[in-house]
């Protein structure tokens, strides 16, 4: 397997196939498992995803800190008046965002991609498009299946784990994963792929992890749906034509010494930034009381 964007895009162009052939090539050849097993599989993914992303739409969640319960309701009847700033696909797939990471907080069925911490941006970003575009079952998984050849790069360079890279590594990677399969979906290049990929992580780099009570809740939750919209938008740049002047794997490998950088009280510990606020550090103590008694 090819892990430069220029020797991807040339073995694609050479070969006059898209980034979800590769990725189909690799799986048959890792796990000897057919082109049809792998759709198949694919498109169960797809199918948890478009129900985490709807299930609390029209209902409030109920999450054990109820630090974000109701919070996709809320924007999805914000989203059903007409009248926000950023319009209404931004707006819905903002609720769609924040759906799937209630499901996860009240102990639901999701799928980690990559990890449950920004498993809100690819479900938001690929069913918002399935609705805006009218996609079909195979687009939608030719889309997947670019996003898993994306996340595989940036596993060779980068992290998924926060608690290596910070936040950058979870939501930075879950937002160029999904501009990738929007570039796609759309009928982009594979250039404009690894050019989207590039901006949604260049956008967010440096981002940091700090969950409150070390939960998956806050403030994760506004940085999936913040983190749909960057892909949302990277996939809209790199479809009009601009370009990313740093290669893919070099934007990987910058951040992933960036992620290095970041002190450990910034990496998922639940120590600093938020996570260190006297509010936070108030909801940390009730909740780690719990387990004293």
């Amino acid at each position: 397997m090819q892990y430069t964007a220029k020797d991807i895009i040339k073995e694609c162009n050479d070969r006059n196939i898209h980034l979800y052939h590769l990725a189909i090539e690799d799986e048959m050849n890792k796990n000897n498992v057919s082109e049809e097993y792998i759709r198949t599989e694919f498109y169960k993914m797809l199918d948890v995803m478009g129900k985490s992303s709807s299930n609390f739409l029209e209902k409030e969640s109920v999450t054990n800190m109820g630090m974000i319960d109701g919070f996709a309701k809320k924007m999805n009847d914000y989203y059903k008046k007409g009248k926000s700033f950023c319009g209404d696909d931004v707006t819905r797939a903002m609720a769609m965002a924040f759906s799937t990471i209630e499901v996860n907080a009240s102990m639901g069925k999701i799928v980690a991609a990559p990890t449950a911490g920004a498993s809100g941006i690819l479900p938001a970003a690929f069913m918002s498009a399935k609705i805006k575009f009218d996609l079909d079952k195979d687009t939608l998984i030719n889309g997947l299946l670019t996003s898993s050849f994306v996340g595989k790069i940036i596993g060779k360079y980068f992290t998924f784990a926060g608690a290596e890279g910070g936040c950058q590594a979870e939501c930075g990677s879950a937002a160029s994963m999904a501009s990738a399969g929007l570039v796609q979906m759309l009928g982009g290049s594979v250039e404009q792929c690894f050019h989207a990929g590039s901006f949604a992580l260049l956008n967010v780099m440096g981002l940091v992890c700090d969950p409150v009570a070390g939960l998956v809740e806050y403030p994760c939750a506004f940085r999936n749906s913040s983190g749909v919209i960057n892909a949302m938008l990277c996939a809209d740049m790199a479809l009009a034509g601009v370009k990313s002047v740093v290669p893919f794997e070099e934007v990987m490998k910058a951040a992933n010494i960036v992620g290095s950088a970041l002190p450990l009280s910034l990496r998922e510990t639940g120590i600093g930034g938020i996570a260190g606020t006297e509010t936070a550090c108030n909801i940390r103590n009730v909740y780690f009381s719990k387990f004293d008694k």
